[in-house]
């Protein structure tokens, strides 16, 4: 079956579940409709950037050189200088992901999401840190660098094959996101499988099929982990949701495939103690423009005259509710909650994305750019009839998080980067708190030659109360072209960092990473 067919695939007026013993050959159904997609033969339309170019830029842009990625070789350091004093307390590794590689002979990614996945591992022990980053070796990865060139097309990026596409693993970069279960570390791509890497190592083990029919199925960059150990994810093929429930212990506890009214394009979703919850985003994907040669990103259309849907699944039965939003673009949420008989949803609201692929492009090209910051929004879907309530706030805000002990369940405190100094320049200055009980913030700001990533509340050993641990995080810092860990007292933002932890070198700008304690 084409990919036509598949896009016409499960166009009912309401979700439907398939059953799993349909499983198998709705799994090759979607193979082939992504295989198809792929392996269009892509000459024109977003071809791939100067990398040369690139270069020329960074003298008027230096804040840019982390974009640049690395040239696919592995880097560590140990006993990393410290400037301030790291608690002793806070033991374990932070694992990060990201976009590390970006050029090949010449030829520069368009897009910042189609770079090989680079994973770092910050080690930290009694007051002390050590670093360790490697490539991702998938089949992408491999082939392209025994070629020393560009072999495959990307999400943002026309280039047109030159090894046979099979399905959405033949072009998995494994660059957004990790997951550890047990002893075991996944490197995360919301387009195919995760990657098992060796914990320790850092080395690729290959990737990780959660049952023989789900051999090569989506596996979303961001699953969901309860403080009970259960982790919710899903994936999406065109028409087609597919939902995973696992054990604490990594064992695949229950998948189902559901067909959509719709096509949709999904990063993230949130999870409360009994919904699942997801925002579908006005995107449709112009397949002629595909064929014609275009790169996936550059044929995705903006539809705001159909707006925003917005999926809840009941966790017990998959039951379908649906809501219905202005349109928005959302890529990331904070948490979700039941509140009597309401939803709760914490999420940051994008720019369009017409204005999100415009900065990409201009980011990717070494351009300096003024852009329309990503805010706070705090929604409340009322489950017993009546119309969603929708809060927002202006601060330029992305990767929001909240405590994991309260992945779920009500929170008060939510944690992000954030750009403090002029909200219309890229990249963030600052961190703060957002406190939902009584609106205040707190926040504290570097000097304008510093970008910050995604930071992480990691609780206190024996504390019990929210809020009571560190944030943990990574930045750069222009002036001295040199990466760093950062640490705060979460509790006690406004005082500044408690600690930094230098590299020797500076490092590609990563998505998202989670901690594990020692």
């Amino acid at each position: 079956m084409d990919r036509r067919h598949l896009l016409r695939a499960g166009a009912t007026s309401a979700l439907t579940a398939v059953g799993l013993t349909d499983l198998a050959s709705a799994t090759a159904l979607a193979r082939a409709g992504q295989a198809l997609a792929t392996s269009a033969h892509l000459v024109n339309g977003a071809a791939a950037l100067s990398a040369e170019d690139f270069e020329r830029a960074l003298a008027t842009a230096p804040e840019l050189l982390p974009l640049r990625g690395w040239d696919g070789e592995d880097r560590a350091a140990t006993e990393l200088r410290i400037e301030g004093r790291w608690p002793r307390e806070l033991r374990g590794t932070l694992y990060r992901n990201g976009p590390g590689l970006m050029s090949r002979a010449g030829e520069r990614y368009r897009h910042w999401f189609d770079g090989d996945g680079l994973i770092q591992a910050w080690r930290f022990e009694d007051g002390r840190a050590s670093h360790q980053a490697r490539f991702v070796r998938t089949a992408k990865f491999r082939a392209e660098q025994e070629a020393g060139r560009f072999l495959l097309p990307a999400l943002g990026t026309a280039i047109p094959p030159q090894r046979p596409v099979t399905g959405s693993d033949s072009l998995n970069v494994a660059n957004t996101s990790v997951l550890r279960l047990q002893d075991r570390l996944y490197a995360l791509w919301e387009g195919g499988s995760a990657y098992e890497l060796d914990a320790g190592s850092l080395a690729t083990v290959g990737p990780k099929a959660w049952s023989p029919e789900l051999r090569g199925m989506p596996f979303s960059a961001h699953p969901k982990v309860e403080p009970d150990g259960t982790v919710w994810n899903f994936g999406t093929t065109s028409r087609h949701l597919l939902i995973y429930r696992i054990g604490r212990d990594g064992a695949l506890a229950r998948q189902q495939l559901l067909e959509l009214p719709m096509a949709a394009m999904v990063h993230d979703f949130a999870v409360s103690q009994r919904f699942l919850t997801f925002l579908l985003a006005p995107i449709s994907l112009d397949m002629a423009q595909v064929r014609a040669g275009s790169s996936m990103s550059a044929a995705m259309r903006w539809r705001p005259e159909q707006g925003t849907r917005v999926l809840v699944l009941d966790k017990a039965t998959l039951t379908p509710r649906w809501f219905q939003l202005p349109a928005s673009l959302v890529f990331h949420f904070g948490n979700a909650w039941d509140d009597g008989d309401e939803l709760a949803l914490d999420y940051v609201e994008a720019p369009p994305l017409p204005e999100f692929n415009a900065r990409i492009a201009n980011l990717m090209a070494g351009r300096r750019l003024v852009e329309a910051p990503s805010q706070p929004r705090l929604l409340r879907l009322p489950l017993s009839g009546g119309e969603p309530r929708l809060e927002r706030r202006d601060e330029a805000v992305e990767f929001p998080v909240v405590d994991p002990r309260v992945v779920g369940r009500r929170h008060r405190f939510v944690y992000y980067p954030v750009r403090i100094d002029d909200p219309s320049r890229w990249g963030f200055d600052g961190v703060m708190r957002l406190d939902l009980d009584t609106g205040a913030r707190q926040r504290f700001q570097f000097d304008e030659q510093v970008l910050l990533e995604e930071q992480l509340l990691v609780p206190r050993p024996g504390s019990t109360r929210e809020g009571e641990g560190w944030l943990l995080g990574l930045g750069y810092d222009v002036k001295r072209q040199r990466s760093f860990a950062t640490v705060f007292d979460a509790q006690r933002l406004a005082d500044g960092p408690l600690a930094r932890a230098w590299l020797p070198y500076w490092a590609p700008l990563g998505f998202h990473g989670r901690f594990y304690p020692a």
